[in-house]
């Protein structure tokens, strides 16, 4: 098993403990361990474990409460976010766990041979790809029931019209129910390409099941706040909302995004010569998406984060984000493509640091190096980050 696949597909200690104790109050040395050792399956000594906290507390992962009692940083108080970025390959979901994510923002390389160049950096021919059915398996596994998932996708055109109907066939087979479609208009900026000019992109909404119920429901909230003698008189729903919290009455919702999805978005990228990454997407956009589909504190995940803009604007609007840029099967690539990759995903984590100004910390759970190790290099990763080699 090469160092990239053991990584990705054998969580390290300190992503399982984020992982699992990321809704609760808080844990223990021993409760780390027994997951750790009995239900994962690690074979470590204990002395690791509490080590990998000790590391996890200095590097803003946990939060020492008490004497031997620890909570994940970033839910105390419901203050702190944290973005995880995972140095890997984004089709490989298998450290994460079941139903644990609420949300997921992509935009997956796929191969259009007119459209590789520009930007800081190239789409390379390895990271391109087709999604194929286990891919949307993958990411039905992770999200929460009732979750939303949101795809940037081509224009439709002779070239790919094909393709993205499979994409929906696929999504539906997985159990991702389609929820809508809404364009995304590049401003001013303008492709002329294909047999028409182009400056859209489909943001495609699918849900897993049921869409979960974020959007008010504005009968019932009025009719609780009437029969409770609350004045409610030119409130809009958010304020009546907030009403009702002050009162600690239930608010009431119903299926579908926070509220009514826009006829389009309408956002300016930057110019192509600024762009960290060729498919960079606004951040202002990203943030107006993740509000749609999701409450403060939970977690988005992008698959090819590219840029990393979705976890500046997951942070900027009070979610936790996980990235993944990296290469697929990367023991089958040349040096020459890992040395890229390592470098892209260095502009990558350059651009959110740079973005946020210190708001969060960014936390790179995979910091490996893509140069040929020895068995001694292999077994320092092994001994650093808990890998199973």
């Amino acid at each position: 098993m090469g160092l990239e696949e053991s990584s990705m597909k054998k969580a390290t200690i300190q992503m399982n403990l984020f992982d699992y104790f990321y809704e609760q109050d808080n844990f223990t040395i021993k409760e780390a361990t027994e997951l750790v050792k009995e239900v994962r399956g690690k074979r470590v000594n204990d002395e690791s474990i509490r080590a990998r906290i000790y590391e996890g507390i200095d590097r803003g992962i946990f939060k020492r409460v008490s004497r031997g009692v620890y909570k994940v940083e970033s839910q105390i108080n419901g203050t702190t976010n944290q973005c995880l970025l995972i140095n890997g390959d984004g089709r490989d979901l298998s450290m994460i766990k079941d139903n644990s994510i609420d949300g997921i923002i992509t935009d997956h390389p796929y191969k259009l041979p007119k459209q590789l160049k520009g930007g800081n950096r190239n789409f390379a021919e390895y990271e391109l790809f087709k999604y194929e059915e286990k891919d949307f398996k993958e990411k039905s596994r992770v999200l929460k029931d009732g979750a939303f998932i949101v795809e940037f996708l081509p224009e439709e055109s002779e070239i790919n019209y094909e393709y993205l109907y499979e994409i929906k066939q696929m999504a539906k087979k997985s159990g991702l129910k389609y929820f809508a479609k809404v364009p995304w208009i590049k401003g001013n900026s303008v492709a002329n390409t294909g047999r028409k000019s182009k400056n859209t992109e489909d943001v495609m909404i699918f849900s897993k099941g049921k869409p979960r119920s974020l959007k008010l429901n504005a009968k019932k909230n009025i009719q609780t706040a009437l029969n409770n003698g609350l004045d409610i008189k030119g409130m809009d729903s958010s304020q009546v909302k907030a009403l009702l919290e002050e009162n600690n009455l239930v608010v009431h919702y119903m299926s579908g995004t926070s509220s009514m999805l826009p006829t389009q978005f309408n956002y300016q990228p930057k110019s192509i010569t600024k762009r960290v990454h060729q498919a960079e997407k606004p951040v202002e956009l990203l943030e107006e998406i993740i509000s749609y589909i999701s409450l403060p504190y939970e977690v988005i995940l992008d698959q090819f984060a590219g840029s990393g803009n979705l976890a500046v604007a997951a942070l900027n609007v009070s979610r936790n984000a996980i990235v993944i840029e990296g290469v697929e099967n990367i023991q089958n690539t040349s040096q020459e493509k890992r040395n890229l990759a390592k470098e892209n995903f260095n502009l990558m984590k350059k651009n959110i640091e740079e973005q946020l100004d210190k708001k969060a910390t960014i936390i790179d759970i995979n910091p490996i190096t893509y140069s040929n190790e020895s068995t001694v290099g292999y077994e320092k990763l092994e001994n650093d980050y808990d890998l199973e080699i």
